[in-house]
C-alpha cells in the first residue's frame, strides 16, 4: 500500500487510490461536482490544514527559522482531538488502501503536507522500502511503500 504526497490539481497516478484535500479552501472556480473529475480531490479534509492565520505565517516562511516555528505550531493544531483522529483513522487506513494527501503548494518542502507525513508516521504508518521521489508534470512527489 502507498500514501502519496500530491500537488492537488495535477494528474492522478496510476493506483493513486482515494485524493484527500487537506486545504482550508476548496478550488477558485471549479464546480463542487468537479473536484474529483479535476483531479483535485476526493474528499475534502479541512481538518488537516492549518487554520487560517497560520497558514498566511507557512506562506511568508522563507527562513528555516520561520519554517520550523510554523512547523511547530501546526502540530500543536494537529494535537487537537478531532485532528489527531482523523490523523489516527488515516494511518490505520494506510494499512490497507492506497491513498494520495493534497495541498495546492508548489513546494512539498515547505508545506504543511510534509509535516502529515510526519505525523502519520508517527502514528503508525509503517513503511518496509525506501523513500522514492518521482517527477512528473515539474512536481515531486514522494511515495512511501508501506
Amino acid at each position: 500500500m502507498a500514501i502519496r504526497i500530491v500537488r492537488l490539481g495535477s494528474r492522478r497516478e496510476k493506483d493513486e487510490g482515494l485524493r484527500l484535500g487537506t486545504v482550508r479552501r476548496p478550488p477558485r472556480g471549479v464546480p463542487k461536482s468537479e473536484y474529483a473529475t479535476r483531479d483535485f480531490y476526493d474528499v475534502w479534509l479541512p481538518i488537516l490544514s492549518p487554520s487560517m492565520k497560520l497558514m498566511k505565517e507557512g506562506q511568508k516562511a522563507k527562513e528555516d527559522k520561520e519554517w520550523l516555528a510554523f512547523k511547530k505550531k501546526f502540530r500543536a493544531e494537529m494535537n487537537s482531538s478531532e485532528a489527531g483522529k482523523v490523523l489516527d483513522l488515516l494511518a490505520a487506513l494506510s494499512h490497507q488502501t492506497n491513498m494520495s494527501l493534497g495541498c495546492y503548494c508548489e513546494d512539498e518542502n515547505r508545506c504543511h503536507r510534509s509535516v502529515l507525513r510526519e505525523l502519520l508516521m508517527e502514528r503508525g504508518l509503517y513503511f518496509t522500502g525506501s523513500l522514492r521521489m518521482g517527477y512528473r508534470d515539474k512536481i515531486y512527489m514522494y511515495h512511501i511503500n508501506i
